[in-house]
């Protein structure tokens, strides 16, 4: 495991001096615990499918549903 070294003010020092007493964790474990559910909110650090990236906007534009698979589809491309 890495070592990180990070400065924090002192009245979030004594937040977790005291939630870290109360939880019976050490400090260490509560940075990781916050980190972990920090990034894991973060779409662009998550990593998530492209459709679940772009579920918003799937199925907003209306087509052919084989566009993909059809090569019909690709004869007039280009022109």
């Amino acid at each position: 495991m890495n070592t990180l070294t990070l400065k924090v003010p002192d009245v979030l020092n004594n937040k977790l001096n005291l939630y870290a007493e109360k939880k019976g964790i050490n400090k260490s474990e509560i940075v990781r615990l916050a980190l972990t559910e920090y990034l894991s909110k973060d779409p662009v650090n998550s990593m998530n499918s492209f459709l679940k990236l772009s579920e918003d906007i799937v199925g907003s534009i209306n087509g052919p549903s084989d566009l993909s698979i059809n090569k019909s589809h690709l004869e007039d491309y280009g022109k």
